[in-house]
Parts: C-alpha cells; sequence; structure tokens
C-alpha cells in the first residue's frame, strides 16, 4: 500500500520514536490509513494453527482468526491453561470451532512427531502462527541440549513449518517476533549463547533477531510451494510476557500499553488479508518496516548463510539430500 506523502512521514516518525509507534497510541493513528480489514467470514473453512495460544497475544490471534471463521488449532504446554483458553473462546464466540492441543514446540523431536500427526488430522492448513515465546530469567537447556529461547523461537518453529510444508502448500506462515530484535545483532558463532553473562531479555531479542533473518529464508525456500512467510511484531502489549517478564517496564508503560486485541492485530492480518502483500515482510501495525532500525549490525550474506546451514543441521530439516 502506498500511503500519502504526510501519512508516510508520519507513519516513520512514529516507527522510529517508539513509544508514539509501539504503544496504543500507534494503531489509534495509523487506522486512518492502513489497509482494510479482511472480509467477514474471509477464513471459512479454513484451518489456521496457533502456538502459544493459551493466553496474551496467543489467545487474541486465536480470537481474531475465529472471528473471520477459521478453524483455530491452539497449541500450549499447559494442559489446564489450554483447556482454559479453548473455553474463553467458545464461550465468546459459540459457533467457533476451536481444537486444543497439548505441545511443546522447544521439543524438537515431539515437535516433528507432533507435525507428523497434525498433517494427517488437517492435510489443508491455510496458516501457522508461530507465537509460543519464553524469557527465562537464567540459562536453561532443554533435554536435547539446547538454549530453551533458541528452541523455543528458532529450531522448534522451524522443525514445525517444515513438517507441516505439504499440509501449507498454497497457505501462510507468520512469526510474532520482537521490536527488541533492533537491538541485536545475528549471532552466527554462539547461536546457542553458552559465553557471556546470561540475560533472559537479551536471550529473547537475540532470538527474536534469528526470527527475523529465518523469516527471509522460508520466505525464499519455501516459495515453490506458494507459501507466504511473514513475521510481525506487537508493540508492547499489556500481556503476561511484558507484565510478568518485564514488571518495572510495564509499571512505567502501563497506561500507554495496548490491549493484546491491538497487539495481535497485525498478525490476524497477515493470516487473512486478500491484499497482495508478497512475502518475506517484517510487519507492525499493517505495513512493512525495515529489519533494522537503522543500517548498521546488518547480518552479512555469509553470517545468514553459516545461519542457515545452522538451523538445517541441528534440526535435520529440511533432511540433507542423498
Amino acid at each position: 500500500m502506498v500511503l500519502h506523502e504526510a501519512a508516510a512521514a508520519l507513519d516513520w516518525v512514529m516507527d522510529k520514536s517508539l513509544v508514539l509507534g509501539y504503544t496504543k497510541i500507534g494503531p489509534a493513528v495509523r487506522r486512518a490509513w492502513w489497509p482494510h480489514d479482511p472480509v467477514p467470514g474471509a477464513l471459512v473453512g479454513r484451518h489456521v494453527l496457533v502456538t502459544g495460544a493459551s493466553g496474551g497475544l496467543g489467545l487474541a490471534t486465536a480470537r481474531g482468526l475465529a472471528r473471520l471463521g477459521a478453524a483455530v488449532h491452539i497449541t500450549g504446554r499447559d494442559p489446564g491453561r489450554l483447556d482454559d483458553a479453548r473455553a474463553r473462546l467458545v464461550d465468546e464466540q459459540p459457533l467457533a470451532e476451536v481444537t486444543a492441543h497439548v505441545a511443546d514446540v522447544s521439543d524438537l523431536a515431539a515437535t516433528a512427531d507432533f507435525a507428523r500427526r497434525f498433517a494427517v488430522e488437517v492435510p489443508r492448513l491455510h496458516a501457522v502462527v508461530h507465537n509460543a515465546g519464553v524469557m527465562p530469567p537464567q540459562r536453561t537447556v532443554t533435554p536435547e541440549g539446547h538454549e530453551l529461547t533458541l528452541a523455543t523461537h528458532v529450531l522448534g518453529p522451524h522443525v514445525l513449518t517444515y513438517g507441516l510444508r505439504e499440509a501449507l502448500h498454497g497457505g501462510r506462515v507468520v512469526l510474532v517476533t520482537s521490536g527488541g530484535a533492533y537491538g541485536q545483532r545475528l549471532d552466527v558463532d554462539d547461536p546457542e549463547y553458552a559465553s557471556g553473562d546470561y540475560s533472559g531479555v537479551t536471550a529473547y531479542a537475540r532470538t527474536k533477531r534469528m526470527q527475523l533473518v529465518l523469516t527471509e529464508l522460508w520466505a525464499r525456500d519455501l516459495a515453490a510451494d506458494g507459501i507466504r512467510v511473514h513475521s510481525m511484531h506487537p508493540g508492547w502489549a499489556d500481556t503476561p510476557g511484558v507484565t510478568d517478564s518485564l514488571p518495572r517496564f510495564a509499571a512505567v508503560t502501563g497506561p500507554l500499553l495496548r490491549d493484546a486485541d491491538s497487539g495481535a492485530d497485525t498478525a490476524v492480518w497477515l493470516a487473512a488479508t486478500a491484499d497482495p502483500i508478497g512475502t518475506g515482510g517484517f510487519w507492525h501495525d499493517r505495513r512493512r518496516r525495515s529489519t533494522h532500525y537503522a543500517p548498521v549490525g546488518v547480518e552479512s550474506p555469509q553470517q545468514v548463510a553459516q545461519f542457515w546451514d545452522y538451523v538445517r543441521e541441528v534440526t535435520g530439516e529440511p533432511a540433507p539430500s542423498a
């Protein structure tokens, strides 16, 4: 979408100022020029999978997709919270078709198995929204030996996406990432964050940077199957991911935080819009954004290739050619 010159300038200023663009001020202003909503019933008869949908942005995304008629499949690690989330969705929309699946995307072997079983159950999948996220207070290693944020945000989503590749033919993939990626460079020398003083916030941002790179790699690799891939960031939303993990930040920004539905809006829009939006984009408030805040610290083609080789080698997806 091409914006009027004045609107484009204001949008750019809001984006670079962070506070104006990332808070609830952003959508309040940008609704004046952003693309139309998907038509009512845009997803009727289509299946969409949302990971990490027990609450927060994932639940809000599932809610938005259900409102458009999608058959929504939600995943989470906690069966109780997952059942509560499903009950809330059905209570709000009695005709909604919502199926809950207990799954932990950080467990690569279990994720591969889940993808195989899910593809049998749902052979035609319109979209998968990768929302599952963690921010551990100290470095945590999964039973398979991977740092937890890397496994949850990068390796697990890769296994799931490629495990569902055939079912997703002609469909869409959306990665819910974070503006925190702007503060980190792609680290190809220590992707497991094994060196230095560990910080959960830094680990989160590091893997969100990896997601932006992965979006472009997936988009290029999956284009032959007609699969469109995009990433988006929700801005600063009043969700447990912010209030529990970043309490000081939430206390300061509280009055300006978006609600979860506003944070999830672009993810829902990307999954449902009929607009010609291409593939491989990074989005916020229904508009493509730069993957770097400023033209510094940009990953080189060699670093991107090294990262891609690492992800494929560690996950075995796609399997090496014979």
